[in-house]
């Protein structure tokens, strides 16, 4: 049987479309060389995450899921196999500013104001003072902190911190945002009230997500689909997906919906089991 070659990754510097799968991986190897020897993070993963989709990453610590996403934003390389954003190499991509990405600790400039802050990739990419100035109020207003553009980050509490760096994140208006645990160090009550406000933000901007977290329930609230990885070295063990129908209107009351306490049983499921369902098990996709 013939086989047909895959298309090859390019590194035009075209817009980004829709219709294109936001991420690409396909067979990527990555081992890290130690003093002791080369350890292998990541072994023949492949994954697909569509344009506006929520995808979540989880898995035991060590399992290579801030790995994985450090090779989709272009911040380190496969050992083997390739990564595409929007059809463009990781490296086209990153250069093209076609993602955004925000980390467990908001990363704020202390002598820059909110407003500055939130402005930055426009600054430093040549925007107009009248084009960035429209946009950090649009992105404030979004993130609901237009009454604080002139405040300074060791003014505000770390949910405010970390409201100011999905703003600044989304500065670009990418189609794609990276977001590596960026609530995990935030209290309970101020981590479900950020998971609301990313789904409003998802809904308004249409973004696709890739998102690290190690809470079941943090995962299946937000995600259409949650991979669930091995321990090292990381495989993709089971694609969870998810069957939550989200309105930003009534966001909290996903949390008390049968669908949510299915989802949590399928991941913790998928978590604790040492191979993947066979196809077809209930809940679980294979992938």
């Amino acid at each position: 049987m013939t086989q047909v070659p895959e298309p090859q990754p390019t590194d035009s510097s075209a817009t980004p479309t829709r219709s294109a799968d936001a991420v690409v991986v396909r067979g990527v190897d990555k081992t890290f060389d130690t003093r002791s020897g080369q350890v292998q993070a990541l072994t023949a993963i492949g994954l697909t995450v569509s344009a506006g989709e929520f995808v979540s990453l989880i898995g035991p610590s060590g399992c290579g899921k801030s790995t994985l996403m450090r090779l989709i934003a272009d911040l380190d390389q496969p050992t083997a196999g390739s990564v595409t954003v929007f059809g463009k190499t990781a490296s086209r991509a990153r250069l093209d500013q076609d993602y955004g990405i925000a980390f467990q600790q908001a990363g704020l400039l202390p002598w820059r104001t909110v407003a500055a802050n939130v402005g930055l990739p426009l600054e430093l990419h040549g925007a107009t003072s009248r084009d960035r100035n429209a946009r950090i109020e649009e992105l404030l207003d979004m993130v609901g902190l237009s009454d604080f553009a002139d405040r300074y980050p060791d003014q505000l509490s770390g949910g405010m911190q970390q409201r100011v760096a999905i703003a600044r994140s989304l500065a670009e208006k990418p189609d794609l945002l990276l977001m590596d645990e960026p609530f995990g160090a935030l209290d309970e009550m101020t981590r479900e009230r950020m998971q609301t406000e990313l789904l409003r933000i998802c809904a308004e901007t249409g973004a696709a997500v890739v998102f690290v977290t190690h809470s079941i329930p943090e995962a299946v609230y937000l995600s259409d689909r949650v991979v669930v990885m091995s321990p090292r070295p990381g495989r993709i063990q089971q694609i969870v997906p998810m069957a939550l129908t989200r309105d930003p209107e009534h966001a909290e009351a996903l949390r008390e919906d049968r669908a949510f306490f299915d989802g949590v049983t399928a991941v913790r499921e998928a978590l604790h089991t040492g191979s993947p369902v066979p196809t077809g098990a209930r809940g679980v996709e294979n992938r």
